[in-house]
């Protein structure tokens, strides 16, 4: 099996930085190839002697780099470059300004082809740090790129104080605790930390962040975006968890922006990680358990109007060893609610 093209998708508000980090991995030499799909071609201001090949929608550069446009479909697309896979290392979709990004991640869970060929690295969205409070005020979309974030490059640090800085960041932690955050100007981070992150990659995710996933019931107030969290010291019952899980998303799926965990199954010697983008859930065993490490499942929630003690109720319910009464009458509730 050929292994799976790792996918960044490149989100941010309308002039916060993203078309200039867009240019720079078109055009520096950094060693690396990256397929880019964008909105428009004209939109980058790229040199046209920078393109040394080109077609309708596909247009490759002197550093190796493959553009294209998303005139199409984002899936027929994914699928054309997949007969140049032996020109990239990796792939970028970057959303518009305006955009949710959710429709372009769910693309890399729903359709079986795109799965087989590419996996989801992460989601990087660039701040203006500037214009941030501005636009949480009157973008719904601005607070959804910051939610679905695993890095969040913020940008234009030239622009303001570093109290005004600090605030910007408390704003965003509020969105989004979780996600790895950077400072900048002119979009100046170094390629190879955008980049091949493994941010989908929960194992990674811990070797850089421990605290992640760390703490019960962990979830900000200041935004309509909260986050939480839930540890189960037992192991699960994965056909109770299954049925649980499928049946939340179900209710709360559109409210739901992106949910991810580490879960030990009973009897089962690999760790299990999930993680979902609205109603689209994956998931997989990523390794064995290491000896002495402890076999704690954990899980974590990220959306709106998030009803913590019944997700955690209904989490624990899910344990193996927890009364099957508990469990159905979980299951109840959020069947109630559907």
């Amino acid at each position: 099996m050929t292994e799976q093209v790792p996918v960044t998708v490149l989100t941010g508000y309308l002039g916060a930085g993203k078309t200039t980090l867009l240019n720079r991995i078109l055009t520096e030499q950094h060693g690396r190839r990256y397929a880019v799909i964008i909105n428009e071609f004209g939109e980058l201001g790229v040199d046209n002697d920078l393109v040394v090949d080109a077609d309708e929608e596909v247009f490759e550069m002197n550093n190796g780099c493959i553009c294209c446009t998303v005139r199409g479909d984002l899936i027929r697309i994914i699928g054309g470059l997949m007969k140049r896979r032996e020109k990239f290392d990796g792939i970028i979709v970057e959303t518009t300004g305006l955009a949710d990004p959710a429709p372009v991640a769910q693309t890399f869970f729903a359709d079986e082809e795109v799965k087989r060929a590419a996996r989801l690295d992460s989601v990087v969205t660039v701040v203006d740090a500037r214009n941030l409070p501005a636009r949480l005020a009157d973008s719904r979309e601005a607070e959804e790129q910051i939610a679905f974030a695993d890095l969040i490059i913020l940008n234009k640090m030239d622009l303001v104080s570093e109290e005004e800085a600090a605030a910007v960041e408390a704003r965003i932690r509020a969105i989004n605790p979780w996600a790895e955050l950077i400072r900048t100007t002119r979009s100046a981070v170094p390629i190879e930390v955008v980049l091949d992150r493994q941010a989908f990659n929960l194992e990674k995710i811990l070797e850089r962040m421990p605290e992640f996933l760390s703490g019960e019931d962990r979830h900000s107030h200041d935004s309509d975006i909260l986050s939480c969290s839930f540890q189960a010291e037992g192991p699960l019952d994965p056909e109770r968890f299954n049925a649980w899980i499928t049946q939340v998303l179900a209710v709360k799926g559109q409210d739901l922006l992106r949910s991810k965990g580490i879960l030990a199954y009973r009897g089962e010697d690999r760790v299990f990680a999930f993680q979902a983008v609205h109603m689209l859930a994956d998931g997989d065993f990523i390794r064995p358990w290491r000896e002495g490490e402890p076999r704690v499942s954990r899980l974590v929630f990220i959306g709106r109007d998030l009803n913590r003690p019944w997700l955690r109720r209904g989490f624990l319910a899910c344990q193996a060893d927890a009364p099957a009464a508990d469990f159905e009458r979980e299951m109840a509730r959020w069947s109630g609610a559907a």
